[in-house]
């Protein structure tokens, strides 16, 4: 992998994880226009570090009494604080580790058809506009642990590419009477554990494998996504609040016709 490469696919990388309009279909999709070579899974790896150290950083004044306040709360047996909102993204992790644990084979064959990509792309847009409607004055605070079952198991439909997490967890929690801002922030708040997992997982199948390490491209890739992850939760977070969902359902619609154009006339052939 060339450094132009790894660059580009780190900004994509970063961009995409917390917009709501998937990073699996772009990492499929400019490849497939610039005649580029599999990444392979030790690149996706390390993107994902990149990533999940620019939502740290961004929530890091937030983590720390977060995390306290839970862990407080389970000694004192009451509600500590905040506590309440870490419970719900321990409650909203749970069925992404059983729902991981049952499709992982399906998310790794018949789930990455570049149909199937771009049904999900264009269907879970639809179905994000439909959410955006139910949009209420809810705050992330007042989720509680029905509501982050909920959340969670709607996550779980991220293991088919074309979904997108971010974007799942927020038409979930727009469903359920949160504001805009309040369901995006506490998406990115459940990534944090969910990107955990899914690089863990991707760690243990590079275990023995002797696969060559380009360690350049993965510190511009690692590098390029922190950074443009840890840009983009900001200005998302701005942009929904004056202008909505409504730009990335029309983003996520085109993106699956463009995909529809490009697979279905070669598959026909």
């Amino acid at each position: 992998m060339d450094l132009v490469q790894a660059f580009w696919l780190g900004l994509i990388q970063g961009l995409t994880e917390f917009l709501p309009i998937s990073s699996s279909a772009h990492l499929i999709l400019l490849p497939r226009l610039l005649g580029w070579p599999d990444q392979g899974l030790a690149f996706d790896v390390a993107v994902h570090v990149g990533t999940l150290l620019a939502v740290l950083l961004h929530f890091r004044r937030q983590l720390v009494p977060l995390t306290t306040d839970t862990l407080q709360s389970v000694w004192r047996r009451e509600r500590v604080g905040d506590s309440g909102l870490g419970w719900a993204i321990v409650i909203g992790t749970l069925p992404l580790v059983a729902g991981a644990l049952v499709l992982a084979d399906a998310a790794d064959s018949v789930l990455r058809q570049p149909l199937v990509i771009a049904a999900a792309t264009i269907g879970f847009g639809i179905l994000l506009w439909v959410s955006a409607r139910h949009q209420g004055r809810r705050s992330e605070r007042d989720i509680g642990p029905g509501a982050a079952l909920f959340i969670g198991a709607a996550q779980v439909l991220a293991i088919i590419p074309g979904t997108s997490r971010s974007g799942i967890t927020m038409t979930a929690a727009l469903w359920l009477g949160l504001e805009a801002t309040a369901a995006a922030r506490f998406s990115f708040l459940l990534s944090i554990p969910a990107i955990a997992l899914a690089g863990g997982w991707k760690a243990l199948q590079l275990v023995g494998t002797s696969a060559p390490v380009d360690w350049m491209a993965f510190a511009v890739g690692v590098g390029v996504a922190g950074v443009s992850a840890y840009l983009c939760i900001g200005a998302f977070l701005a942009l929904v609040a004056r202008v909505g969902m409504t730009p990335f359902v029309v983003y996520r619609i085109g993106l699956g016709l463009i995909l529809i154009w490009l697979f279905a006339g070669q598959q026909a052939v």
